[in-house]
Order: structure tokens, then C-alpha cells, then sequence
């Protein structure tokens, strides 16, 4: 199974909000989803993003592949940079 990390939107008409999703990637964006990693809120700015880092991390270690969108998100986050840190250290202590 192939998941991704993308966004999936939810709102009103002309008011998006988006969700930050770890999706299966044969289904549909706004279809089926495995976990919620966290929201997205456009007219907030990128800045204001809720992200679980946890969650975030877990998928990325398991081979999730975020969408080009989440994958900006996560690097203002920092995600991105600890992902690639606990890589170079799980592959020093092997």
C-alpha cells in the first residue's frame, strides 16, 4: 500500500479548511483516509498550521510521501530536517 501525506479539503463553499491526512494513494483526495496528522487553515497563513508531530514523524519513517503542499508545511515546521537528522543517526547506529 502506497500512502501519502496530503491534504484533503473540508469547509463551506468559498471558506476552505483543509486536513492533513496520511491516505491510501489509490483512493480518492477527498476519500478514505488512514489517520489525521493535522489542519490547514489558507486564510490563516502557513505559518498557523497544526501539525502532530508525532504522527508526522511515524508516517515519514514508514515511507509515507507527503504532496508537494504538505511536504512546504512540514519543512516550516522543521519536520522535514528532523526526519533527515533521525535517518543519519538510525543509520550510524546499524
Amino acid at each position: 500500500m502506497a500512502v501519502k501525506i496530503r491534504l484533503t479539503r473540508i469547509g463551506r463553499h468559498k471558506d476552505p479548511f483543509f486536513r492533513i491526512v496520511a491516505a491510501d494513494s489509490r483512493y480518492a483526495a477527498d476519500g478514505r483516509i488512514i489517520e489525521q496528522i493535522g489542519f490547514f487553515d489558507p486564510s490563516k497563513g502557513i505559518e498557523n498550521v497544526v501539525i502532530d508531530e508525532a504522527l508526522a514523524l511515524k508516517w515519514l519513517s514508514q515511507g509515507a510521501t507527503p504532496s508537494d503542499s504538505v511536504k512546504a508545511m512540514l519543512t516550516s515546521k522543521g519536520l522535514i530536517a528532523k526526519y533527515a537528522e533521525s535517518k543519519k543517526v538510525g543509520k550510524k547506529v546499524k
